[in-house]
Formats: structure tokens, C-alpha cells, sequence
């Protein structure tokens, strides 16, 4: 439509969750989601973590995950928060859970094991694996595991689109390995002055070597802003 935008792009740009919806069928698309302050804390130096983000960004993670095939955090954040990683708070279906272990830490308890019909995933170096659990036995390579391997390896198995949702060190290691197409940063109207940082990638001497990504925003209820970040 000459002169301006047709009603369809326009939705197009401002629907996060359109990118998503419209990623190809014959290779991954993987979003990463991160909430943190305004000076780009996630926790205090206490290791506080809970409420930095309120309710308009919790509703946004579950949207999230409804609309993905799996969800996928590392063993840090089962130890540390014991997520249940389910569709509560919106409707939809909650997705596979993936956790990555590969030392098995985190053993057979947990509330992301429930049985609620939802696949069970264990991505693990080790033999040993929880009943109910599918394991995903992948090497060690220089002490951890290679992110575009992970991939693969969900992808084979018919989970397509993957929401990497923690912890941070686990982002930043698949966006360092250049594996999240689309990065969802919901930051909060809190300064905490001191703390855990969000991302920690490798460090880049030249800023002509920074990720420039083109970037979205879009204001949520109570003063929060999502940066929909288009990564690759």
C-alpha cells in the first residue's frame, strides 16, 4: 500500500509473538527470554531474584511458552528456583520441559517432574536418568555442552521452537554460540544499584564487533518494556 503501512505489516511489527508463529517448519527457531532491572540485574547480591519483574512479564514468559514446543533451562535454575515451567497464567498448552544436566545435579526431584502428560527431557553426560525422563546423552566439550548440539538434538526429536528461558548463564551461552534467533529482554521499572547481570557474553573489544540487533519495543502494564530482539 503505497504511502504507508497495510494494517498486516503493521500487526506484523508489533506482535511479538509473530515471528514465532511464522518461523519455518524445516529448521529451529529458538527465542531466549530474560527479565531483569533497569541497570540489567537479575538478582541482588543476596541472590534475591523473585518479583524484579511483575505480573504483565510473567503473563509474556507464559505466552511464551505456550507458544513453543519446549521449554529449556539449565540445572543452576532447577536447583536454585524449582520452576514448574507449565502454562498457568494464559490459555494454551504447556510445552516439553528440557533440562540440561549434564553432571546430573539435579537428581530425581523437582517440580518440573511432575507427570501432567507434558515429555520429560534430560540433555545429560551421565548414564543415570529420572523414570519418566527421556534422556539426551550428548559429550562434554571443554566441561559443558555444545548449545548448537542441544539443538540438534531437540530438533531430531520434533521440538522445533525452543524457548531458552534460564538461567542467564545459560542464555549467554547460546546467544554467544549464535543459536537465538529471537531474544525477548523484559526489563523492569527497578533500579538495584548492585547484583547478578543478566548476560555475561564473551567480551568484545571493539564496539564494531556488538550486537547491533534490530530491536522492537513495546510497553507492558505497569512501567515494564519488552526489547524484542532479532538476533539472526
Amino acid at each position: 500500500m503505497a504511502g504507508g503501512e497495510s494494517a498486516e505489516q503493521k500487526e506484523s511489527m508489533e506482535d511479538p509473538f509473530r515471528a514465532i508463529a511464522d518461523a519455518p517448519a524445516d529448521r529451529p527457531f529458538v527465542v531466549a527470554q530474560l527479565g531483569q532491572s533497569l541497570d540489567g540485574r537479575i538478582a541482588t547480591v543476596t541472590g534475591e531474584s523473585r518479583y524484579i519483574n511483575g505480573s504483565a512479564a510473567l503473563d509474556h514468559l507464559h505466552k511464551l511458552r505456550a507458544a513453543v514446543d519446549a521449554v529449556v533451562v539449565g540445572v543452576g535454575t532447577v536447583l536454585a528456583d524449582d520452576p514448574m515451567l507449565t502454562v498457568r497464567r494464559v490459555a494454551g498448552k504447556s510445552p516439553a520441559r528440557v533440562v540440561i544436566d549434564p553432571r546430573g545435579r539435579a537428581g530425581a526431584q523437582g517440580k518440573w517432574l511432575a507427570r501432567d502428560g507434558a515429555p520429560l527431557l534430560l540433555v545429560t553426560a551421565c548414564e543415570t536418568c529420572p523414570e519418566g525422563v527421556e534422556p539426551i546423552r550428548l559429550p562434554l566439550q571443554d566441561g559443558a555442552m555444545r548449545p548448537a548440539d542441544i539443538v540438534a538434538a531437540l530438533f531430531a526429536r520434533g521440538y522445533r521452537k525452543l524457548l531458552i528461558e534460564g538461567g542467564a548463564r545459560t542464555i549467554s551461552s547460546f546467544i554467544d554460540a549464535g543459536c537465538v534467533n529471537r531474544l525477548h529482554l523484559l526489563m523492569a521499572p527497578v533500579i538495584i544499584g548492585s547484583g547478578q547481570m543478566g548476560l555475561d557474553l564473551a567480551p568484545q573489544g571493539d564496539l564494531s564487533r556488538a550486537l547491533r540487533p534490530s530491536t522492537k519495543a513495546h510497553l507492558l502494564e505497569g512501567g515494564e518494556v519488552l526489547f524484542d530482539c532479532a538476533l539472526i
